[in-house]
């Protein structure tokens, strides 16, 4: 029999990675960019607890300037957030949904054209409301999309 032979190839998905910190804790951020999803992870610990996805299809004709580039830090107002898995409560729940659209309004401002389904996956060990954490969370998903 002869000897399998590995062919060292790039991974065929672009991705990124990058940590910082959110509250005081180490958090690994990435970003995979596949043909028809985008991933986005954010974990503490190795934990990943709370899946959503986030369909960036085009707003109806009726939605008007929402899907106009601005710099606005409010989400656009035709993203459906859906939980996949993990919900552990109605207000965790929330607020992942708040992130996950907060993060698709971000990839749907940078690119009008993107039409993937955002898939976002949280690993927080406390997912705070505050602005603080809100912002430390937002500023490092921007560094991996």
């Amino acid at each position: 029999m002869d000897p399998v032979e590995t062919i060292e190839e790039p991974f065929p998905a672009a991705s990124k990675y990058a940590t910082g910190q959110i509250d005081g804790i180490s958090t690994e951020a990435t970003a995979l960019y596949f043909a028809d999803r985008i991933l986005v992870t954010l974990c503490q610990e190795g934990r990943l607890s709370q899946w959503i996805q986030v369909p960036l299809s085009a707003p109806s004709p009726a939605a008007g300037a929402v899907a106009l580039p601005n710099e606005s830090l409010l989400p656009m107002s035709h993203l459906t957030p859906k939980t996949l898995l993990g919900g552990a409560g109605e207000e965790r729940e929330t607020l992942a949904q708040l992130y996950a659209v907060q993060i698709a309004s971000y990839v749907a401002r940078r690119d009008l054209e993107e039409r993937r389904t955002l898939v976002v996956g949280l690993g927080l060990q406390r997912l705070r409301s505050d602005r603080d954490a809100f912002f430390d969370v937002l500023e490092l998903i921007q560094k991996v999309l």
